[in-house]
C-alpha cells in the first residue's frame, strides 16, 4: 500500500471515528446542566463561533467578550458575566477530556495505518529470515528501554478524572450511548483540580496510578510476546521503569529524605497490590493437590506486603519466584502443565518489578552537594589536604582521598545538608527492603565538573557505604550549552581517574550520562539545544568506545518539541552509528504521561515504537544519518545564526516583561497542581536565568506563540538560501533523520501557535514593536518551511496529527480569549477583589489549555 494511500485511508477513519463521534457526543454533553445553570451549554457553542470570528478578525479578547455578552447576554452585570465565564470553562475542560477518550479509544483503527515502528513491524522483519531472527535476538542481548516518570506541574488530570476516562474511552469504542450519558454526568460533577497543593508524596501517588493501572500490563505484554518470539535470556530485563516523584530535589525543593521514604514504601506497597490482584487469578486456576504449602505461603508473603507496614520490609523477590517455580515445577510433573502460563506470567511480572515496581532516581544540584561536601570536610577528618578547595581541577582530582568512615551529621545542620547526607544514607536502605534496583541511581544535575562526580562518590564512602559495595550509579547532567560543549572533556577526565575506573568496573562498565534539553532551549534556543546535544553525544560515545564503556544517553524530554518532545521515536530512529543508542533513556512527563501513555493500547504502541526505533538503527543503520562534514557545517550554520536571534531575543529590556504582563507566568506558582516552585532561588524579583524551563515553554505556549520551538528557525534558513546553501539544505532535509526530525517537531510546536488571538498587541505604544518582531519571524519560518518541505501547509505530511491539534485548538480557543481578557482585566484594574477574581480566571484557563495540547508543556 502507498504512503498517501495509508494516509488518506487513516485521514477518512480519524473522521468518521473521532470527528464525527465527538460531534455526536458534544451535543449530548451540551445538555447536560452542570451546577444549576442550565443555559450554559447552550451558549457555548454561540461563544465559540464568536470567539473564532472575533480572532479572524484581529478583535482583542476585551472586545471579543465584551461584544459576545452584549449580543447574546445583555441583561447581566460583570461579576455575572465572570460566573458565565467560569461555567464555560467547566464545559471545555471536559469537552477536552471527551476529546482525548472518543481519539483514545479510536486508537487500533487509527493506529494500525502506522505500524511501521511497532513490534508487529519487527516481527515480520524477522519472518524474513533466520538470520534476520538471529541478529535480532542478539541486539536484545544488549538492548534496554527505561521510561522515567516525573513530576513536573503539568499532569492535570486528578486519579478521579484518570478513572472516568478509562471507563469512557471504553464505552466510546461500543458506543454505550446510556454508559457515556452517565459518565458525563459523573464527569461534570467531578472537580478538575486540588484546592491546596499537593506534596511530593501525593505527586507520587498520583503518577503511580499509570504504573499500576497501564504500565504493570504494558511492560509485561512486550517483554512476553520478546521472549516469545526472539530467543533472549528471560532474566534479560529490556523494558524498565523508572521514577522521579519523591527523589528529585533538584526540580523540586520540598523532597525530603522522609518523603523518599514514603515513596520507595508506597510503591512497593502498590506493586504488591498488583501482585495479589494476580494471586487471586492463580488462587482460582491452581486448585490440585501438590501445591498447597507453597501457594498458601506465597499468598500470605503477598498479602502481608500488600496491606501491611513493616518496620523493616526485606528484599522478597527470591523467595517468591523460588515458591512459583516450585508450583510451576509441580504442575509440570503432576498435572500435565495445566495453567503452567498462568503462573509464567506472575514470575515474569516479579522478574521484571521486583519488590520496587519504579526505581527511584535521586538528583540534586551540583552546588547543593559541594556544600554538604565542604561542610563534612570542615566538621571532621576526611583525609581531604588543607587548601584542596582554592585547587585547580587536576589538583583536586589527583587530592580526593576516598577514604571509608562512618561520619553522622550534627543535629543542627542546615536542612540541605541534612536530606543529602541523610538520604546517602537511606539509599542502602531501600536497596537492603525493595532490592538494589529500587534506588541505584544519584543524578547530579548542573554537573561542571569531573570533581562534581568524584566529591558525591566521597560523600557515600564517608557515610558508611563500602567502596566494594557501592552498588549505586553516578550520572551526571549535562543541559546548559556551555555544559553539553564540556560535556567530553568531563566525562574522559572520569574515566581516566584511577578510583572512577575501579567503580565502573564494579558497575559491570555501564556508564549512564543524562542529557537536559529544557535549559538547552531557554538557554540558546531551539536548533542550538538540539544541536549542542548531538555534538555531545557524538562526542561522548567517541570516547565511551575509547575507553571500553558501555554508554546509555538518559534523555530529559518534556512534552512540546521546546523540551524534546514531539516525534521521540524518530528521533532514536534517526541516531547514526556515531551515537551510542543500545540503550535508550527518557523522561515521560506532564500530560505525555496521560496522552501517550494513558491506557494499556497507547502505551505499548509508543514503547514498541521506541524499542523498535533502537533495534532498527542498529540493525540497519542509514548512513545517511551519518552526517558528513559538510552537513554538519550547514547545521553548525544555521545553529550560530538561530542563536544570535534568540539570545538577542533574550536581551531584549522588553522581553520578560512581555512574558510576565501577557502570560500567566507569575501566576502558575499559584497552580494547585505541584509542589515546586516555579523559579529557583525563592523571593525577589523574576530573573530569566532563575526561571525554570518548565515555566518558562508553559507560558509562551498560554500565548499562543511557541517562541522556544521555532524562533531563530526561520532566519537560519533563510541565510542558507541567501547564501547559495538552499539546495544542500533540501538534500539535507530529504535524507538525514536527525534534520528532518528536528524540524518537523519544529512545525508542530507552529501548528500550536495563533498570533490572532494577541494581533491587538500590535497597535500597543510600548509593546508593539516587540510583538511584531516575534510574528516576523514566526512568518517568516512558517515560509521557509513550507518551501524546504514542498507543502502548502504545516504538517502536510502528517493529516491527522495536524487535525487532532486543529480540533483541540478550536475547542480551547475560547479559554485561550478568557485568559487574555482575564490579563488584561488585571492590567487595568486596582480593586483587590476583582484582582483576585481575575487571577482565578486565569488560572482555570491554564488546565485546559495546557491538557488540550497533550505536549504543551
Amino acid at each position: 500500500m502507498s504512503l498517501n494511500l495509508k494516509l488518506s485511508q487513516r485521514e477518512t477513519t480519524f473522521n468518521s471515528e473521532v470527528v464525527t463521534r465527538f460531534e455526536l457526543y458534544n451535543s449530548l454533553f451540551q445538555t447536560l446542566p452542570f451546577y444549576q445553570v442550565k443555559d450554559t451549554g447552550i451558549l457555548l457553542p454561540f461563544f465559540s463561533s464568536h470567539c473564532e470570528k472575533g480572532a479572524a478578525m484581529n478583535a482583542s479578547p476585551t472586545d471579543i467578550i465584551e461584544s459576545f455578552f452584549k449580543k447574546y447576554v445583555p441583561d447581566i452585570d460583570h461579576r455575572e458575566q465572570i460566573n458565565r465565564m467560569f461555567r464555560f470553562i467547566q464545559y471545555i475542560e471536559r469537552q477536552v477530556v471527551l476529546f482525548d477518550a472518543i481519539e483514545d479509544s479510536s486508537f487500533n483503527k487509527i493506529g494500525k495505518f502506522d505500524d511501521t515502528g511497532t513490534l508487529q513491524s519487527l516481527l515480520q522483519q524477522a519472518a524474513i529470515s533466520d538470520d534476520t531472527r538471529k541478529n535480532i535476538s542478539e541486539k536484545l542481548k544488549d538492548f534496554s528501554l527505561r521510561l522515567v516518570l516525573t513530576a513536573h506541574p503539568t499532569q492535570f488530570y486528578p486519579g478521579t478524572v484518570l478513572g472516568i476516562m478509562t471507563d469512557l474511552i471504553e464505552a466510546v469504542k461500543v458506543n454505550d450511548i446510556p454508559t457515556i450519558d452517565v459518565l458525563l454526568q459523573q464527569l461534570g460533577k467531578t472537580p478538575f483540580f486540588n484546592k491546596t497543593s499537593p506534596t511530593p508524596v501525593d505527586e507520587a501517588i498520583s503518577l503511580t496510578w499509570f504504573l499500576e493501572n497501564i504500565f504493570y500490563y504494558a511492560v509485561s505484554g512486550i517483554q512476553s510476546k520478546l521472549e516469545e518470539e526472539f530467543d533472549i535470556d528471560t532474566t534479560n530485563q529490556l523494558l524498565e521503569m523508572g521514577f522521579w516523584p519523591g527523589g528529585d530535589r533538584d526540580g523540586n525543593p520540598n523532597v525530603t529524605t522522609e518523603s523518599t521514604k514514603e515513596v520507595a514504601r508506597y510503591l512497593r506497597q502498590r506493586l504488591f497490590r498488583c501482585y495479589y490482584r494476580d494471586y487471586r487469578v492463580l488462587k482460582r486456576r491452581i486448585t490440585f493437590r501438590g501445591v498447597e504449602k507453597p501457594m498458601a505461603k506465597l499468598e500470605k508473603l503477598i498479602y502481608r506486603n500488600a496491606n501491611e507496614n513493616h518496620a523493616d520490609p526485606k528484599d522478597l523477590q527470591g523467595e517468591l519466584l523460588d515458591l512459583l517455580q516450585t508450583i510451576k515445577h509441580t504442575l509440570i510433573t503432576d498435572h500435565d502443565g495445566l495453567f503452567k502460563d498462568v503462573v509464567e506470567n506472575l514470575i515474569q511480572k516479579i522478574r521484571l518489578f521486583g519488590c520496587y515496581f519504579a526505581t527511584l532516581d535521586i538528583r540534586q544540584d551540583s552546588r547543593v552537594l559541594r556544600n554538604v561536601f565542604d561542610y563534612v570536610t570542615s566538621q571532621t577528618e576526611t583525609g581531604v589536604v588543607a587548601g584542596y578547595h582554592d585547587f585547580e581541577e587536576k589538583e583536586k582530582l589527583e587530592a580526593l582521598p576516598f577514604n571509608e568512615l562512618d561520619y553522622h551529621r550534627a543535629e543542627d545542620a542546615d536542612a540541605m545538608t541534612c536530606d543529602t547526607l541523610d538520604t546517602i544514607r537511606l539509599i542502602k536502605q531501600i536497596q537492603r527492603s525493595n532490592g538494589e534496583k529500587a534506588c541505584q541511581r544519584f543524578i547530579i544535575s548542573n554537573c561542571q565538573r569531573a570533581s562534581d562526580i568524584l566529591q558525591l562518590i566521597d560523600l557515600f564512602l564517608w557515610s558508611g557505604w563500602k567502596k566494594d559495595e557501592l552498588k549505586v550509579d553516578f550520572m551526571p547532567l549535562f543541559e546548559t550549552v556551555n555544559d553539553l560543549a564540556n560535556a567530553g572533556e568531563i566525562m574522559e577526565q572520569l574515566y581516566t581517574h584511577p578510583y572512577y575506573a575501579e567503580h565502573l568496573k564494579l558497575r559491570g562498565q555501564r556508564q549512564t550520562i543524562m542529557l537536559g534539553f529544557s535549559d538547552g532551549t531557554k538557554d540558546g534556543g531551539y536548533l542550538m539545544a538540539n544541536w549542542s546535544i548531538y555534538k555531545a553525544k557524538v562526542e561522548m560515545t567517541a570516547i565511551a568506545r575509547k575507553y571500553g564503556i558501555s554508554l546509555a544517553f538518559f534523555d530529559g524530554r518534556g512534552g512540546p518539541p521546546a523540551r524534546g518532545g514531539g516525534k521521540t521515536h524518530r528521533f532514536y530512529a534517526s541516531m547514526g552509528n556515531d551515537i551510542a543508542n543500545e540503550h535508550i533513556q527518557l523522561t515521560i512527563q506532564g500530560q505525555t504521561v496521560s496522552s501517550q501513555y494513558g491506557s494499556v493500547e497507547t502505551a505499548r504502541f509508543n514503547m514498541e515504537q521506541l524499542l523498535n526505533a533502537g533495534i532498527i538503527s542498529a540493525l540497519h543503520p542509514n548512513r545517511k544519518d551519518l552526517l558528513d562534514n559538510r552537513h554538519k557545517t550547514l547545521i553548525s550554520q544555521m545553529a550560530d545564526e538561530s542563536y544570535s536571534l534568540f539570545m538577542a531575543l533574550r536581551a531584549h529590556p522588553l522581553f520578560l516583561e512581555y512574558l510576565e504582563k501577557f502570560s500567566p507566568l507569575k501566576l502558575l506558582s499559584k497552580i494547585n497542581i505541584s509542589s515546586r516552585p516555579t523559579k529557583r532561588g525563592g523571593g525577589g524579583p523574576m530573573k530569566l536565568e532563575d526561571l525554570r524551563a518548565i515555566s518558562f515553554v508553559t507560558s509562551w505556549s498560554q500565548l499562543k506563540q511557541s517562541i522556544p520551538g521555532f524562533y531563530g528557525v526561520g532566519t537560519s534558513l533563510k541565510k542558507m538560501k541567501d547564501d547559495g546553501n538552499w539546495q544542500e539544505v533540501q538534500e539535507l532535509y530529504q535524507t538525514s533523520g536527525f534534520f528532518k526530525t528536528m524540524l518537523d517537531n519544529c512545525m508542530m510546536s507552529m501548528s500550536k501557535s495563533d498570533f490572532r488571538v494577541t494581533a491587538y498587541l500590535e497597535k500597543d505604544e510600548k509593546f508593539g514593536g516587540f510583538w511584531k518582531m516575534l510574528k516576523e519571524e514566526f512568518v517568516l519560518t512558517r515560509s521557509m518551511l513550507l518551501e524546504l518541505t514542498g507543502s502548502v501547509v504545516l504538517m502536510e505530511e502528517y493529516p491527522v496529527e495536524r487535525k487532532s491539534i486543529a480540533i483541540r485548538e478550536k475547542i480551547v480557543l475560547p479559554l485561550v480569549i478568557m485568559q487574555h481578557y482575564a490579563l488584561q482585566c488585571l492590567n487595568n484594574t486596582e480593586d483587590e477583589e476583582l484582582i483576585e477574581i481575575y487571577r482565578k480566571l486565569v488560572i482555570r484557563t491554564v488546565y485546559g489549555i495546557v491538557n488540550a495540547g497533550r505536549n504543551l508543556a
